[in-house]
């Protein structure tokens, strides 16, 4: 499924959701700064809506014709939020370009090669500055600085510290919690994984960052959350950093993740301590060695 697929189906189903609190829609430039996506997924939205007759649009009218019905929606599976989109279009560009201090991004470009607006990619890039990884220049151009090794040593330890907790928290949850099933299909999508590594092993990174995110979830606290969702995809992608034997660190990983599922599924503290600390440990590893020692960080 294309990234533009994945934009376009979430902002339909949260813009099914403004049928509940109006009678009309708001003009199309509106309804794109409020969904954060381009003029042209808006009227595509509108188009669809119209032919289900959700609405009836004569140019500037969008009347409302009836409330959204639960088949009106497109699965939650087949959708990803607006912050996960821009998160994994950035670090696809980063690694296209080799993720060198000095790289060039243009806030204009990677909204347009997602199909978002510039104002959703713009918050993005800001949250992310404050961890001093980019740094704004001129022209909605931003610079990447560089990652470190000082920096990843820092990093590593509040996301050992997080995920330690999260992981607890994941594993208290009742048994009638969404999260189960959704571990259950993770769990299926790794064995899957695993059987075809010879000729899927790039794919893994993004498996790992939706583990991840579903396991710090479970914290429900807004800091844990925050952080994540800006900085820890820097672990789930730092697996295509270094290309060097890459499948092999790809399928230790995948080995670690059913291990640490099966231990969430266990439910028992000891074992899902056990599982995440080594995850974790490998996982720094791997991270370092990602990094070589002569790496500067780009000067101001």
């Amino acid at each position: 499924m294309s990234k533009s697929n994945n934009v376009y189906k979430d902002a339909y189903n949260r813009c099914l959701r403004l049928l509940d609190e109006t009678r009309s829609l708001p003009s199309e430039p509106e309804l794109g700064t409020l969904l954060g996506v381009s003029r042209t997924t808006v009227r595509t939205i509108l188009a669809r809506m119209e032919e289900t007759g959700l609405i009836a649009w004569n140019k500037r009218a969008k009347t409302v014709l009836r409330e959204p019905r639960p088949d009106d929606f497109f699965p939650e599976e087949e959708t990803d939020t607006l912050a996960e989109i821009i998160e994994r279009s950035f670090m696809r560009r980063l690694l296209a370009g080799g993720a060198e201090a000095g790289m060039q991004i243009n806030e204009l470009e990677l909204a347009r090669e997602i199909g978002v607006g510039t104002t959703s990619v713009r918050e993005f890039l800001i949250r992310f500055s404050r961890f001093g990884l980019i740094e704004k220049r001129r022209n909605s151009h931003w610079v990447l600085k560089g990652f470190t090794r000082a920096f990843a040593l820092e990093l590593t330890e509040i996301r050992e510290m997080f995920e330690l907790r999260s992981a607890a928290a994941f594993a208290a949850l009742p048994q009638d919690s969404a999260v189960w099933t959704d571990l259950d299909r993770l769990e299926d999508e790794h064995r899957l994984l695993a059987s075809e590594i010879a000729t899927r092993f790039n794919e893994f990174s993004e498996l790992d960052e939706r583990l991840h995110r579903l396991i710090h979830r479970a914290s429900h606290n807004r800091f844990i959350v925050d952080f994540y969702d800006v900085i820890a995809m820097i672990f789930h992608y730092h697996y295509q950093w270094n290309k060097a034997q890459e499948r092999e660190r790809n399928e230790v990983a995948i080995g670690e993740h059913l291990a640490y599922i099966s231990a969430l599924k266990s439910r028992d503290l000891g074992k899902v301590d056990a599982a995440c600390r080594k995850h974790l440990k490998s996982a720094r590893q791997t991270l370092l060695t990602s990094i070589p020692e002569s790496r500067p960080p780009l000067k101001p």
